[in-house]
C-alpha cells in the first residue's frame, strides 16, 4: 500500500491546476491528497490548517509573489523547512537563482512540463525532505542524548543518577511516565526511581513466557535473567519469554516493525492487575546490563522503562533505539557510582578497623596499668616480707594477684569477643534451651562471686518453655549486663533479673540502682569503648552493653535502656522463640 502525501497547489490559473493534478494523479509510485487555492491569501490559510508534504507554488501570484509567499510560510507558520517547488510561465535564470537560494527543492518553467517530469520533480522533492527530516530528527536526537548522558553522568551518587535519568529521557522521549526498575538477588525487584512520585514503588509478579501464560520457577527465572536481556544490550523483543514480569507493564521492544503494538495485543504478559492498575495502553523497556567481571553475558541490573497512557502512543523503532543509547549510559553511571561507593565503604571499613585498633591498644594500656600494679605491689610484698607476713595476710596479698589476674583475663576475653563479633559475625547456633535452669545457674555463679553488699533477685513470670538460642550468647548478654549492674552500684544493693515469657518471646530485664546514666551519654553507650561521663574510678572498658546487644542481634531480638542519674538502671532484652528453621517453636504456640 502506497503512502499518500498532502500535496498543495497554489495557482490562479484553474486550468493549470488541472493539468497539475491530473499528471500527479496518474503517478503510479506515489498516492496524493491534492488540495488547491488560487491565491496567496488562501494558500496561506490552508497551510495553517493541514501539514502540507509539499507545495507547487505558481511564481506570480495575484496577490503577492511568489518569493514573498515562500518568506511567510517559512517563518510564520511551520517554522521548519518546507519542500517548495516553484512554478513559472517563463524560463527566468535570476528568478531560478533568487528561488533556490531561499530553499525551494526545484524551479519548473510551465511550458517545458510535462507528466513524467511534474511526478519526477515531486518524488524527488518528498525524497529529500524525508532524508532531511531524518537527518534533523537524528542530530536532535544525538543531541538529546548526549546531553542526557553528560547529565546523568555528572553525579555519582547513584539515587540522583536514576531521578536524572528518568527526568531526562521523560523529556526525550515526551511520554508520560519513565521508571527504573531494579532487580533484587531474591529473584524479586522495585522500581527505584520514577519521573512520577505515585507510582514509586511495585512489587513483582510470577515469571511469564510470551503469549503462553506459562508459569516459571523462581530458580527458573533467576537462572534466565542474564541471557533473556541479552549479551549485546539489545533491546527485550516482544515474542521472546521474560524471564521476570514486575508490577508494571512490561511491553514489547521493536525488531523491525515500526509503528508497534500494544503489550495486551500480544499477550506478553498474564498479569491482568498490570493493566487495572496503571490504565496502561503503550509502553517500551529496555535492560539496563552492567558489564560481569569479564564474563561475556552481562549482568541484567534492572529495566528502564518508558509508560504513555494519556492517549493512544504508536512507538517507533528510533524511540527504542534512543531508550536503549540512554541505557547504556545509565549502566556505565551505574557501575562507576557503585564502584565509589564500595570504594568509599572499604575506606570506611579500614578507617573504623584502624579506630577499632587504636581504642583496644588505648584501652588495654590504661585497664591494664592499675592491676598489673597491684598484682607487681602483691608480689613484691610477698617476696621481700613473706617471713614477717602472717598467713592471713599472705592469703589477701594471694587474694588480690588472683583477683588482678581474672580482672585481665575478663579484659582480654573482652577484646577478642568483641573483635570476633564486629569484624568476623560468628554463626547464631541455636538449641534448645530451658530459660529457667539456665539463668538460674548463671545467677547462682554470680551469688558465689557477689559481695554481702548486693542482694541478687531473681523473679519469673510467664511462660518460659519452648525458647531456642545460642548458649553462648546468652551466656555474655546475661553475665555482661549482670556485671555492670553489680559494678556500677558501688554502695551495693538489690538488682533484680526478671524472667518473663511470652507466646511468641522472651523477655528479662536486670534493674539496679546504682549511679544510673546521664542523659547526655545514653545515645553512644551501645558502641564498644563507650562508658558514662559519671563513672569517676569505677574500672571499665565500655565492652559490656557492645557485646550484649550484638550477642542480642544475632538473636533477632531487640535491648533498651532507661536509667535516672542516682536511681539506677534497667536494660531490657526481648528474644523471639526460634526454631533452628527460622520458624516458631511449636512449643510456643
Amino acid at each position: 500500500m502506497l503512502d499518500t502525501w498532502t500535496l498543495l497547489i497554489i495557482d490562479d490559473c484553474a486550468a493549470d491546476r488541472k493539468i497539475y493534478r491530473r499528471y500527479l494523479l496518474k503517478d503510479p509510485h506515489q498516492s496524493y491528497q491534492i488540495l488547491e487555492a488560487d491565491c496567496a491569501e488562501e494558500g496561506l490559510a490552508l497551510c495553517q490548517k493541514v501539514r502540507c508534504d509539499v507545495i507547487l507554488l505558481d511564481f506570480c501570484l495575484p496577490d503577492m509573489s511568489g518569493l514573498e509567499f515562500f518568506d511567510r510560510i517559512q517563518q510564520e507558520i511551520f517554522k521548519t523547512s518546507v519542500p517548495v517547488i516553484m512554478l513559472t510561465g517563463r524560463g527566468d535564470e535570476e528568478i531560478a537563482v533568487q528561488v533556490m537560494k531561499r530553499g525551494a527543492l526545484d524551479y519548473l518553467v510551465k511550458q517545458n512540463l510535462t507528466q513524467d517530469v511534474l511526478q519526477l520533480a515531486v518524488r524527488n522533492a518528498i525524497k529529500q525532505s524525508c532524508l532531511q527530516a531524518q537527518l534533523l530528527k537524528t542530530q536532535e536526537r544525538q543531541r538529546l542524548i548526549a546531553t542526557t548522558a553528560l547529565r546523568i553522568r555528572q553525579s555519582l551518587n547513584l539515587e540522583q543518577i536514576l531521578n536524572t535519568a528518568v527526568a531526562e529521557v521523560q523529556q526525550l522521549l515526551k511520554c508520560d511516565r519513565v521508571m527504573v526498575y531494579q532487580f533484587a538477588p531474591d529473584t524479586g525487584g522495585k522500581i527505584v526511581a520514577s519521573s512520577v512520585e505515585s507510582y514509586s514503588t511495585v512489587a513483582l509478579c510470577d515469571r511469564v513466557g510470551a503469549g503462553t501464560g506459562e508459569q516459571g520457577s523462581r530458580e527458573q527465572g533467576a537462572g534466565s535473567r542474564e541471557q533473556g536481556a541479552g549479551s549485546k544490550g539489545e533491546v527485550a523483543v516482544g515474542l521472546s519469554p521474560l524471564p521476570l514480569c514486575p508490577s508494571v507493564p512490561l511491553p514489547f521492544v521493536p525488531n523491525s516493525q515500526s509503528p508497534m503494538p500494544y503489550i495486551y495485543e500480544l499477550g506478553l504478559c498474564n498479569c491482568v492487575s498490570l493493566k487495572e492498575q496503571f490504565n496502561s495502553k503503550a509502553n517500551l523497556v529496555v535492560p539496563i546490563n552492567l558489564s560481569n567481571n569479564g564474563n561475556p553475558t552481562p549482568k541484567l541490573w534492572g529495566l528502564l522503562i518508558a509508560h504513555h497512557n494519556s492517549g493512544e502512543r504508536q512507538w517507533q523503532t528510533d524511540d527504542a533505539e534512543m531508550l536503549n543509547e540512554v541505557s547504556v549510559q545509565l549502566a556505565i553511571a551505574i557501575q562507576q557510582a557503585e564502584l565509589l561507593a564500595q570504594t568509599q565503604a572499604a575506606l570506611a571499613k579500614e578507617k573504623q578497623l584502624n579506630v577499632f585498633k587504636s581504642q583496644i591498644i588505648t584501652t588495654v594500656s590504661h585497664e591494664y596499668r592499675t592491676p598489673l600494679t597491684s598484682i607487681l605491689a602483691a608480689a613484691s610484698t610477698l617476696v621481700k616480707h613473706s617471713q614477717q607476713l602472717d598467713e592471713s595476710k599472705q592469703q589477701r596479698f594471694l587474694g588480690i594477684i588472683e583477683q588482678k589476674a581474672r580482672y585481665m583475663s575478663k579484659l582480654v576475653d573482652n577484646m577478642l569477643l568483641v573483635n570476633q563479633l564486629e569484624l568476623e559475625k560468628p554463626k547464631f547456633q541455636p538449641i534448645s534451651v530451658d530459660l529457667l535452669q539456665f539463668f538460674s545457674d548463671l545467677l547462682e555463679q554470680e551469688r558465689e562471686t557477689v559481695s554481702d553488699r548486693h542482694e541478687l533477685i531473681f523473679k519469673i513470670t510467664g511462660n518460659h518453655h519452648g525458647f531456642w538460642g545460642d548458649r553462648g550468647l546468652l551466656q555474655q548478654i546475661f553475665i555482661n549486663l549482670m556485671s555492670n549492674a553489680i559494678k556500677y552500684s558501688p554502695d551495693g544493693g538489690s538488682v533484680e533479673f526478671h524472667l518473663i515469657g511470652k507466646e511468641s518471646e522472651a523477655i528479662f530485664y536486670i534493674k539496679d540502682c546504682g549511679i544510673g546514666i546521664p542523659m547526655v551519654d545514653r545515645e553512644n553507650l551501645f558502641q564498644s569503648f563507650s562508658r558514662g561521663s559519671n563513672v569517676d574510678t569505677i574500672p571499665g572498658t565500655g565492652l559490656g552493653l557492645a557485646i550484649a546487644k550484638a550477642c542480642v542481634e544475632l538473636h533477632r531480638g531487640n535491648i533498651t535502656l532507661s536509667s535516672e542519674v542516682g536511681q539506677g538502671t534497667k536494660v531490657t532484652v526481648s528474644l523471639p522463640k526460634i526454631c533452628p528453621t527460622g520458624q516458631l517453636s511449636p512449643s510456643s504456640t
